[in-house]
């Protein structure tokens, strides 16, 4: 079942993260994860504003998502995102 990563990021290293950003998508292909939406403006609608930026990410199942988070090539260019930003990620299972 697709499951969807959710990250809710502050960037204090723009320089940093951009590197990242900029070798981010290929990572993604060999285990199908899709970008489906990143929006540096995300709009309020409840509570108070929390982040800077959303991210939104798609795999076909969990085993994928810890496959391609656990990768030798995403764990290589991760280190950048974990030292430019800080946030959270959720995984949420989608409806069958």
């Amino acid at each position: 079942m697709t499951v969807y990563a959710i990250a809710q990021i502050m960037i204090h290293d723009r320089a940093r993260y951009e590197r990242y950003a900029a070798r981010f998508l290929p990572t993604l292909q060999p285990y199908g994860g899709r970008l489906l939406a990143a929006d540096e403006k995300p709009r309020q609608v409840e509570g108070s504003p929390t982040c800077q930026k959303v991210i939104l990410l798609a795999f076909p199942d969990e085993t994928t998502f810890r496959a391609w988070e656990a990768s030798p090539d995403y764990d290589s260019i991760a280190v950048d995102r974990r030292a430019a930003t800080t946030g959270n990620v959720v995984l949420i299972q989608g409806l069958g």
